[in-house]
């Protein structure tokens, strides 16, 4: 039997304790090994509660494990996950990678150079269900022509995301946007262009164009009450299909992403959502954001 993987996880937050920290404590490839977040005390409580022991430091949440998970804001995490590459530590990376394009290159740069594995919380991307549906996309022979996707949740106004500075300041774009963008380029194919424009109040549509010229129309939005909307529809020449994403991402996903980046960390190699397709992606949400900015 392969012993289980030591992870430490950097956050303390309602991600990491409702998500990271049970999943990752469960097992059976990993153990939850250390916790360390800016909040001591609530670093205890969570590490409590999964038999992990609690850091002072930083460092000494290096020193107890093999590979490192974040669940912490963008402007904290690519500093703290250079650290750990450089320490020779596989890392779990929260999306967006970055609060910015310039620095998710670096932090992309310094994960290269130190030859760690790397994987971003993808959420969708590890779902069963999702999976047979972008496998459907893969193998129908005749052209897919256009895509639409919807994500429209209460999440900034009401629960444990409405208090988050970054997510209150920069909109659904960072926090959803990376899911958005990552699902209709595997449906469509590369994102080549993107226009982006805001009606206010939390809304952001946008109209992504792809290699070979399918487009893709997106409405986000994490302000809007009466309801949870989160779905996609592509069209084809011969066939349209439908999947509500939000039913689709269920409790196995995260199994699925947490024997993954166990086995990342045991036989190294490459994962398909590793750290540069964060970066991709990061590239992405600075040209739309660029679009909303020149249009205020």
């Amino acid at each position: 039997m392969v012993e289980q993987v030591a992870v430490g996880l950097v956050g303390a937050g309602p991600w990491a304790s409702s998500v990271h920290a049970p999943v990752f404590a469960a097992g059976p490839e990993t153990r939850l090994a250390a916790v360390w977040a800016r909040r001591p005390e609530a670093a205890e409580t969570l590490a409590r509660a999964h038999g992990a022991e609690a850091c002072a430091e930083f460092d000494e949440l290096l020193d107890r494990c093999e590979a490192v998970v974040f669940a912490v804001a963008p402007e904290a995490q690519p500093a703290l996950a250079e650290r750990a590459a450089r320490a020779g530590k596989a890392v779990l990376l929260e999306k967006p990678i970055a609060a910015d394009l310039d620095t998710a290159r670096r932090l992309a740069d310094v994960i290269g150079e130190a030859g760690v594995g790397s994987m971003v919380t993808l959420s969708a991307r590890y779902a069963p269900r999702v999976r047979e549906f972008l496998a459907h996309l893969e193998s129908v022979e005749t052209p897919w022509r256009g895509a639409r996707l919807a994500c429209v949740t209460d999440a900034f106004l009401d629960g444990p995301f409405a208090a988050s500075p970054w997510r209150q300041a920069r909109g659904a774009i960072l926090d959803v946007g990376p899911h958005a963008f990552d699902l209709t380029s595997v449906a469509l194919g590369e994102i080549v262009d993107v226009r982006a424009e805001s009606p206010g109040a939390g809304w952001t549509a946008l109209q992504l164009r792809h290699a070979g010229g399918a487009v893709s129309q997106l409405v986000l939005c994490c302000t809007a009450r009466g309801g949870h909307r989160y779905d996609l529809e592509v069209f084809g020449s011969a066939e349209a299909v439908t999947l509500d994403l939000g039913a689709a991402i269920e409790a196995s996903a995260f199994a699925v992403l947490r024997a993954e980046f166990a086995a990342l960390v045991r036989d190294g190699g490459e994962h398909v959502c590793d750290v540069r397709r964060g970066l991709y992606l990061q590239g992405i949400i600075a040209r739309a954001e660029e679009q909303l900015a020149a249009a205020r």
